[in-house]
């Protein structure tokens, strides 16, 4: 299945709605792959290009779908054809992609958050989707390659073969397990899931969807979590703005020189 895909500001996306990831990731399972789907927002931006680790996990990913307002606003600002339909975040998705899953009788696993509250949001899931197929662990755990509790962590995954693993531990320690790991990994689709457990556990608030709509959830975090999402919403946005005025610097001059040439 085709989709889009952009560049800009150093990062590659494609351009996704729910249904055209779900159509992908059925292709992915119906071909017996083994693929990463990332998903970028402002805080992987900054960390892609501060972190030549977090630009490996990018380039081993086959395709990366768009979380966050904030990239579809620079990307339609920098000449690329996105709509509000291509932001995927998992307030909105983790129930459709697990109904999906349900539905085409995928075997799922879900590895993050606290021991409690990965039990908590297992049961909830299970609870709300009669006859899903899930299997829960948590993320507390020594992510070191070849240590007693990854180890036990990977036979986990493997025995249950899962088609689909959401890794949910924050970034970037989440993009780094699955890099470090991803060779002894036997699943068909993995995708990174950031705080989604958190979500449906209820240990984070969800912003009004008004607020999501129009790109606002990072305000409705930062008055919530300030301590905890100050710099990604105070700092790291400055730095966005420099690769932003660069970017839109040299298409203005690559105009110029070709406006140029033409009059010559």
């Amino acid at each position: 299945m085709s989709c889009l895909e952009y560049e800009f500001l150093g990062i590659k996306v494609h351009a996704f709605t729910i249904e055209s990831l779900h159509r992908q990731i059925e292709a992915e399972i119906k071909n017996k792959q083994k693929s990463i789907i990332a998903n970028h927002n402002l805080h992987s931006l900054y960390i892609y290009h501060k972190n030549p680790k977090m630009r490996r996990f990018f380039a081993q990913a086959k395709y990366t779908h768009i979380d966050g307002m904030s990239i579809v606003f620079l990307g339609r600002l920098l000449g690329a054809k996105l709509e509000r339909k291509h932001r995927i975040t998992y307030s909105d998705w983790i129930y459709p992609l697990l109904m999906e899953a349900k539905e085409k009788d995928y075997r799922v696993f879900f590895l993050g958050a606290k021991p409690e509250v990965a039990a908590k949001a297992g049961n909830i899931l299970i609870a709300k989707i009669e006859g899903l197929k899930l299997e829960v662990a948590h993320g507390y755990f020594d992510p070191t390659p070849g240590s007693e509790e990854n180890n036990k962590v990977l036979e986990g995954i493997n025995e249950y073969q899962p088609h689909i693993l959401l890794v949910g531990m924050g970034m970037p320690r989440q993009e780094f397990w699955i890099l470090d790991n991803y060779d002894d990994i036997k699943a068909n689709v993995i995708l990174t899931a950031g705080a989604c457990l958190d979500l449906v556990a209820g240990e984070l608030g969800t912003p009004p969807r008004w607020m999501g709509r129009i790109g606002l959830d990072w305000f409705y975090r930062l008055i919530t979590e300030p301590r905890h999402v100050w710099k990604r919403y105070l700092i790291e946005p400055w730095f966005i703005l420099i690769l932003l005025c660069k970017e839109i610097f040299g298409k203005l001059n690559i105009l110029g020189q070709a406006n140029k040439k033409e009059s010559e």
